[in-house]
């Protein structure tokens, strides 16, 4: 995608082949700015206080981050280490682990000379394919879109909850990917942008995207979803993933499940985009088996903003001492959603729905 002008990826390797630059979420959308990052530990650390976030991106970072660990040291022990360090960083996401694995299945069998080189190799053929593949799955998104357009000939209304654009991804997005694919071919599209607290990735990060893309959104309350559809001026919901059951349970930025609850109850179509690197082959129940990661209170007592005069400061909205819970996520049953929309197309999101676009999976 392009920041004025200038086409980027949120996550790239330095031309020396021995560092690699990201954008640090953390500023946006008041400051776009790039880090770098030079051993695993800062990797590390980028994924655990979401300078990088989403889960095909932590699963990309995490890939760099075992690149980075054998330049350092391209022993057994390293690679074992640098994975477990990784994988603990964010707990919910499968892509992690999936990006992790594939790491350490393609380096451990190789001689130790050989895996620094091969590292940097895979960790870019990981990028490319989430390329490539959500890509894909705005092609797929758009053709849900289109058919919409076709039977209102309105511009389409679409919401969207947290951040499942380019910024969530190495490129393109995942739910966000069909909407771009519709406005640049020419499709009217306007999307309703939740704010989504806390952390405020709606507000922050998919209205950042968006305007820079030129696509038409206003940003609202996370409690006005119910409303907007209630009143017919919500076409469809898409969102993302950061692990989908065999089933076709969506585990999503916390707030999801009600959207997808008020969009039932008003006869809304609730889409869910992703990749299929995100499908958890190995759990069954979403609501039982999907580790809810809980955060830092601050997150939820606290807010970032930009004052009057341009300085970023954080203030309290809590009474002192107050209890906080933070779940960062919640899981939306199966049944409440319309279609998986994935590289392979779009199914119903049930186990027989899946393994008809991922038949490799069946056992």
């Amino acid at each position: 995608m392009r920041v004025d002008g200038l086409p980027y990826r949120t996550i790239w390797p330095s031309d020396d082949g021995r560092t690699v630059h990201i954008v640090d979420q953390t500023l946006l959308p008041h400051a776009f700015a790039i880090a770098r990052l030079a051993t695993m530990e800062q990797t590390a650390a980028a994924i655990r206080d979401m300078q990088v976030r989403g889960a095909p991106l932590i699963g990309a970072t995490g890939a760099y981050g075992v690149a980075l660990a054998m330049a350092a040291d391209p022993s057994d022990t390293a690679i074992e280490h640098a994975c477990q360090a990784l994988l603990q960083t964010r707990p919910t996401a499968v892509n992690l682990r999936w990006g992790l694995e594939r790491m350490r299945a393609a380096l451990l069998p190789l001689p130790q000379a050989s895996r620094a080189a091969a590292a940097w190799r895979e960790a870019a053929a990981i990028c490319d394919e989430d390329v490539a593949i959500n890509r894909a799955i705005g092609d797929h998104g758009l053709e849900i879109i289109r058919a919409i357009r076709g039977k209102t000939g309105n511009a389409v209304n679409i919401l969207t909850h947290c951040n499942a654009g380019w910024l969530a991804t190495v490129d393109w997005g995942t739910a966000l990917a069909p909407i771009y694919r519709a406005h640049d071919a020419g499709i009217p599209v306007h999307v309703w942008v939740d704010e989504t607290r806390p952390r405020n990735q709606g507000a922050s990060l998919t209205a950042w995207e968006l305007q820079r893309h030129g696509v038409p959104y206003t940003v609202i309350v996370d409690n006005a979803g119910g409303h907007l559809m209630q009143h017919g001026m919500v076409d469809l919901a898409i969102v993302g993933s950061d692990r989908t059951t065999r089933r076709g349970d969506v585990c999503n930025k916390i707030g999801t499940y009600l959207k997808a609850l008020a969009a039932r109850d008003n006869g809304v179509p609730f889409y869910v985009a992703l990749p299929g690197p995100t499908i958890d082959w190995r759990m069954d129940d979403g609501v039982a088996e999907i580790p809810i990661e809980q955060r830092d209170g601050a997150e939820v007592a606290q807010i970032r903003g930009r004052t009057a005069s341009g300085e970023i400061v954080a203030v309290t909205l809590t009474p002192h001492g107050s209890a906080v819970a933070n779940y960062a996520f919640d899981v939306t049953p199966a049944r409440l959603v319309t279609g998986l929309i994935t590289e392979r197309g779009v199914c119903t999101a049930s186990h027989a729905g899946l393994l008809g676009l991922y038949p490799e999976h069946a056992t």
